[in-house]
């Protein structure tokens, strides 16, 4: 007996001294390629990008990665409990293997002849998520318990949890409990209930399998099974066991939701993250602090939007986008589940008309919906741009059953009768003193087209670019009361056998007519030969310093008629050099960008109109301190950036130009093309409308000393607008719903009088200085060198500092 008890216990000691010296060898053998624990002390969990507006509100996330790292002081007690009860009940006593559960694992591998489970700890699955790979092998197992007992010995508890519940993965792209308890419950992990902490304490094991979006049986019964296994382990009292057993599942899916809706804002943040850090821009968890105010965006996409469906329906109902008749309700749900919310526009589908309206089916699933005739008159039926049929009787006239139509939800609930228009439009909006974009809107709706017309659609601007071909003027000694002839002209091209007769709009000639009003008039003949005596190539390499690309701009007189190929963007940047006094901004959209960990990579240091150079209201303009820093594309910039000297903007154009186009454009506003601008009631605003033939480009610009905003509006493959449209009546709406609301409650702003600026009376006849006894005489404004000479001057030739010879002081007719 005594010798069957040594045998046992020599053979329990030789077992033991066998896996001992069997371990020994693995770790001498696979110790030289085990990863550095320590290396856990910094990783770098993938955390997504995120865009956010100028007041700090979410515009975006991009990243295959949902995740929001959190920390173990953070955690509530009652999740760990949760984890521990499912996962590794054993966790604070064992030293990172748990030997009954390997027996356990093992005992099932014998008999049933399959891996069913590893026998992993937490600490094993660290070692396993951060540093190796999921294949299953007795080698991988072995370095999996190899890593964990480094970790167990340079980390502490809490340290290996934080790590374990920020990196697992948890279904629908969710990585960590932070962003499981968003994707789930929209809420953070601090705000879930008992019975939700042991739903995503149960995901870990299977993700896909117990899943509550995809198999909601399944993850209760992993929920109730954690929760009973706290209740038997004492972690929660009776009392909270049966609360949270009662609990529904009431997980649904919740993706991150925008605060602000600016897409394309987003998109253009994205793409200058990408340039300047490669694919590290969707992992580094960096924080973008764009220049767009959250208020100044939904102000231009509210614009833009009534803009577009208020020409549209004044076109005409085009018909429902299909017919559905003599279907089921269950395929009008299938159909309309295959339909997308186009900017607010839902879906639906008539299902019965009657004399009050009709109802509809929509998604929101409540049943049906009633839409009252009063909102369906509009729709007179669409035959061309320029013509409707008969204003519709009953509704019967507008929708039948089955008709998949467009319904706009209104504040109170309701609904009203709608289509999605087919022009597009887009509005940019910078300020002018340092370029920062404010607002953006690159289309109808993002969802409809990612294409981005503000940035990337080269249109003809028309009449709105003859600003630019004014200033060229003015600052070639014409002044504001400079007399061109308004009169027909004809270009015959002898090579091409071809002959231009350009003409005004309305088809008249003026004859002899001063600058300013030819401007405010939009004489397509006064900027014709205002250009041809400027020379061609001369004006485009002074037109080019606005920021435009000279390939871009037509060498030949057309140019003054606007028929250069430019964005929006190009046409709002070259507009602002008006607005600040003569300075040349570039835009930018990035104004911070920060690091996972707060830290400041870049703050935009945008070259800016000098300190008091426009304010007219005695506000000085800031000069904010800003800071820079060169990163290398791919990689992270890791220190803060070192303060540098605001940057000056350059002067491209005298300031005394730009006061006087100024006050000319000011006339655009209160006589001219612009006049419905007035009902905005303010005294320092200026623009200018622009069409083109065929009213196949609409146009609008527009600034004070705040903001410099443009409008476009068209169709992409372009064709007429209407016959009866233009700028003045598609752009400049857009454009005043905007800046009525942008600029509400803000004081008068405008550029303050350069020196060398005089104010003269004018003959209107002669264009020449007024005598006390002219009749009709009126002031303008002059540089001091291009005053205009008197009769008196001109009776005794070129008198003495006058700045025109004696035979150009006379009404200018250039051919």
């Amino acid at each position: 007996m005594i010798r069957l008890l040594k045998f046992f216990g020599w053979s329990i000691v030789a077992v033991f001294c066998g896996l001992l010296l069997g371990l020994s060898g693995a770790f001498l053998y696979l110790s030289p390629g085990l990863p550095s624990v320590e290396a856990l002390r910094s990783i770098q969990l993938q955390i997504p990008l995120r865009v956010y507006s100028s007041d700090n509100k979410l515009i975006a996330e991009f990243g295959e990665m949902r995740r929001t790292p959190i920390r173990f002081a953070d955690i509530p007690p009652n999740f760990i409990n949760a984890l521990l009860s499912a996962e590794d009940d054993n966790f604070a006593n064992h030293y990172g293997v748990d030997p009954s559960s390997l027996m356990r694992a093992a005992t099932q591998l014998v008999k049933s002849g399959h891996i069913q489970s590893g026998g992993s700890t937490i600490t094993m699955q660290v070692a396993k998520n951060f540093f190796l790979t999921s294949e299953r092998s007795f080698s991988r197992k072995t370095t999996e318990i190899l890593l964990a007992l480094q970790i167990e010995r340079q980390l502490t508890k809490d340290e290996i949890l934080e790590l374990y519940v920020n990196k697992i993965y948890l279904g629908n792209r969710a990585y960590g409990i932070e962003a499981a308890a968003q994707v789930y419950y929209g809420k953070s992990i601090r705000d879930v209930s008992l019975a939700q902490m042991a739903m995503i304490a149960g995901l870990p094991k299977a993700p896909s399998r117990f899943n509550p979006l995809a198999n909601p049986t399944r993850s209760k019964e992993r929920r109730d099974w954690i929760l009973g296994r706290m209740y038997k382990l004492g972690k929660i009292t009776e009392a909270d066991y049966t609360t949270a057993i009662n609990e529904p599942l009431n997980a649904s899916y919740h993706v991150p939701t925008p605060e602000v809706n600016a897409p394309y804002v987003a998109e253009m943040a994205r793409a200058e993250m990408v340039g300047r850090y490669g694919s590290d821009a969707y992992t580094e968890g960096f924080r973008v602090t764009t220049t767009v105010p959250s208020n100044l965006q939904e102000m231009a996409n509210t614009a833009v939007h009534e803009g577009l469906m208020t020409y549209d329906q004044r076109h005409g109902y085009r018909g429902p986008e299909s017919r559905l008749p003599g279907k089921t309700r269950e395929a009008w749900t299938q159909e309309l589940t295959k339909q997308r919310i186009i900017s607010g526009l839902e879906p639906a589908i008539v299902t019965q008309v009657d004399k009050n309206g009709v109802q509809v089916l929509t998604r929101t699933g409540t049943g049906e919906e009633h839409i009252a005739w009063d909102t369906m008159k509009w729709a007179r039926p669409f035959l061309n741009t320029n013509s409707m049929g008969a204003n519709p009787k009953q509704p019967s006239d507008v929708a039948q059953v089955g008709d998949l139509i467009r319904v706009q939800r209104q504040p109170d609930g309701s609904l009203k009768f709608s289509q999605i228009p087919q022009a597009q439009g887009a509005l940019v909006s910078l300020d002018p003193q340092n370029g920062a974009i404010r607002s953006l809107v690159g289309g109808f709706a993002f969802e409809q087209s990612n294409y981005n017309r503000a940035m990337q659609a080269k249109r003809q601007p028309g009449s709105s670019f003859k600003p630019f071909v004014y200033s060229a003027a003015l600052d070639n000694g014409y002044t504001a009361a400079s007399l061109v002839n308004d009169a027909p002209i004809v270009f015959v091209d002898e090579y091409l056998d071809k002959v231009w007769r350009p003409k005004n709009d309305t088809n008249t000639f003026l004859g002899p007519i001063r600058m300013r009003e030819a401007l405010y008039k939009s004489r397509n003949l006064v900027s014709i030969r205002l250009l041809q005596a400027l020379g061609v190539d001369r004006t485009i390499d002074y037109i080019s310093k606005f920021g435009f690309n000279k390939q871009d701009l037509p060498r030949n007189l057309s140019l003054a008629l606007g028929t250069a190929t430019l964005t929006p963007m190009e046409i709002a940047t070259g507009w602002a050099t008006f607005a600040n006094g003569g300075y040349k901004i570039t835009p930018y959209i990035i104004d911070k960008i920060e690091s996972r960990n707060g830290d400041t990579l870049f703050v935009a240091n945008p070259p800016s109109v000098p300190k008091g150079t426009v304010a007219s209201d005695g506000i000085a303009m800031p000069a904010s301190d800003t800071f820079t820093v060169n990163a290398t594309p791919g990689e992270a910039p890791s220190a803060q950036p070192a303060p540098q000297t605001p940057a000056v903007a350059e002067r491209i154009v005298d300031g005394r130009t730009t006061y006087i186009l100024n006050s000319m454009l000011e006339d655009v506003i209160k006589l001219g093309t612009g006049r419905r601008a007035l009902a905005l009631g303010r005294s320092d605003i200026a623009g200018k409308t622009g069409t083109t033939n065929e009213s196949k480009d609409a146009w609008f610009s527009g600034y004070n000393a705040d903001y410099v905003t443009t409008v476009w509006t068209g169709f992409d493959q372009p064709e007429s607008l209407g016959k009866r449209e233009f700028g003045g009546t598609v752009a400049l709406p857009i454009w005043m719903n905007y800046m009525a609301a942008a600029l509400k409650d803000k004081p008068p702003h405008t550029q303050a009088e350069p020196e060398g600026i005089l104010s003269l009376r004018v003959d209107p006849i002669s264009g020449r200085a007024a005598t006390p006894s002219t009749p009709g005489a009126y002031f303008e404004l002059f540089k001091a060198e291009d005053t205009p000479p008197s009769v008196n001057e001109l009776s005794n030739g070129n008198a003495p500092g006058s700045p025109l010879p004696a035979d150009e002081a006379a009404p200018i007719d250039l051919f």
